[in-house]
């Protein structure tokens, strides 16, 4: 079997870089947090989530008494005698009966953490007194084992849910992507993989209107009634995904900063100071803060503004074609403006050389109409009707794996106190079939008001 190039075709003083391992790299990747995260999410269930919901469910109860009680001194793993920090963990031995059969188990109360106190020890472990007599809970597996208190630690389950599904499902998604991409052409992985919400080129032959091949069809766009004109239009939002992405590496990255917090909060408590983990944390929390930071900036800016809706009155549209439209815009406070127009845009997917090239540029764009001043009031929407006239000899809607042609219905706002938003509501026109001037749910060029 013959290996793919590390290298395309030589130009000038650098490389190409290969495709082919490009995508086997990235798909690694993406393996590997998949990987991490259920190995990681295996230990925390087996270590943590596993005994816990055992103790708290399937050790029997029995009545325990302190026969004993003592300090286990700890150091840390290879320290010399007498040297690093040492910690001091309370310890009892008690004796219990198991079906008839006594038994005696020294166990340590969960609640109380080592410390590197001894006094402090000490005066923790004088709360007990010899032949006191105490709840417990053995396991039944094995006798010997004894607890004396039961619960849950409930910010493990938390970190164990919350780090390994993090990884899991960032590292699932881009496997995925990469099995779907995989065998793919360059072409076929430049080309653009939704066109308008209607079709996904990249899985075959798209979908055509009736007798006019490579004219898209238009179900996506009438599938949704409108309240005052017949049909709602369907709304891109590549924001959203943005806004995706960044939320996933938020909870991502401060999950693992949890992870690390909680790391060095045990050493504290356990008399040991990890400088180099400690010094790990604040370059760690700096990003992570940063990264919740431009979520939350992403997430008031994507809903500061409320909802933007387009209906119109029918769909395919024609050329020749005059429709009305009606605009309803969410939000508060003042608009400087709020435009709306429609755009013709041509996108073509060609190779350079060795690279593969995706060009899109706004051919046609005709105003349609403009507010200006607008003052919204909270808990209201301005609403404002239109009408969109296609000149007779425009070009139809196009879609093909290397070039497209799409008609969008652009609204674009500025308001005052925040950033200008472009939204944009995609359209499809079909061949002129009755002439110019007469379309179906439509109307006449002459009947504008």
């Amino acid at each position: 079997m013959k290996l793919p190039r590390f290298f395309g075709k030589k130009r000038g003083h650098r490389r190409t870089g290969s495709q082919a391992w490009a995508s086997l790299g990235e798909g690694l990747f993406h393996a590997t947090l998949l990987g991490a995260g259920v190995v990681f999410g295996g230990l925390l269930a087996s270590g943590v989530a596993v005994p816990e919901w055992r103790i708290n469910h399937d050790f029997p109860a029995t009545s325990c008494t302190v026969v004993a009680k003592g300090l286990e001194r700890r150091a840390p793993v290879g320290a010399a005698a007498g040297g690093g920090a040492v910690t001091w963990q309370p310890y009892l031995k008690v004796r219990y009966e198991v079906k008839g059969g006594r038994h005696e188990s020294w166990t340590r109360p969960i609640s109380v953490v080592p410390t590197s106190d001894r006094a402090d020890a000490l005066a923790r472990l004088s709360s007990w007194r010899l032949g006191e007599t105490m709840p417990g809970w053995y396991d039944p597996r094995d006798a010997s084992r004894v607890v004396l208190e039961r619960g849950y630690n409930w910010w493990m389950w938390l970190l164990a849910l919350l780090l390994p599904g993090a990884l899991v499902a960032f590292g699932g998604a881009g496997v995925a992507r990469s099995v779907r991409r995989w065998g793919k052409s360059e072409e076929r992985r430049a080309a653009p993989s939704r066109l308008s919400g209607l079709l996904d080129p990249l899985a075959g032959n798209p979908a055509q209107a009736p007798d006019h091949p490579g004219v898209p069809a238009c179900e996506d766009h009438v599938n949704s009634p409108g309240t005052l004109l017949r049909y709602r239009l369907p709304i891109e939002s590549p924001e959203s995904w943005t806004l995706l992405g960044f939320g996933l590496f938020a909870v991502l990255w401060n999950a693992i900063l949890i992870l690390l917090m909680v790391g060095a909060g045990f050493d504290l408590l356990g008399g040991r100071t990890d400088w180099l983990l400690i010094g790990l944390l604040v370059p760690f929390a700096c990003v992570g803060i940063a990264g919740i930071v431009v979520f939350l900036r992403g997430l008031v800016l994507a809903t500061a503004m409320g909802t933007t809706q387009v209906e119109i009155s029918a769909h395919p549209l024609r050329p020749g074609g005059t429709y009305d439209v009606h605009l309803a815009q969410g939000g508060s406070g003042l608009f400087t403006s709020l435009d709306v127009t429609l755009e013709l845009e041509e996108q073509a997917t060609f190779r350079q050389g060795t690279d593969t090239r995706t060009e899109k540029i706004v051919v046609w764009r005709q105003p349609v109409q403009s507010w200006r001043g607008l003052q919204l009031a909270p808990g209201q929407r301005f609403e404002g009707r239109t009408v969109v006239s296609l000149p007779p000899t425009v070009m139809h809607s196009f879609a093909s794996e290397h070039n497209y042609v799409r008609w969008s219905i652009v609204v674009r706002g500025v308001p005052a106190r925040w950033p200008a938003f472009t939204r944009v509501f995609p359209v499809v026109v079909f061949p002129g079939q009755d002439g110019p001037g007469t379309q179906p749910g439509g109307r006449r060029p002459e009947e504008l008001p």
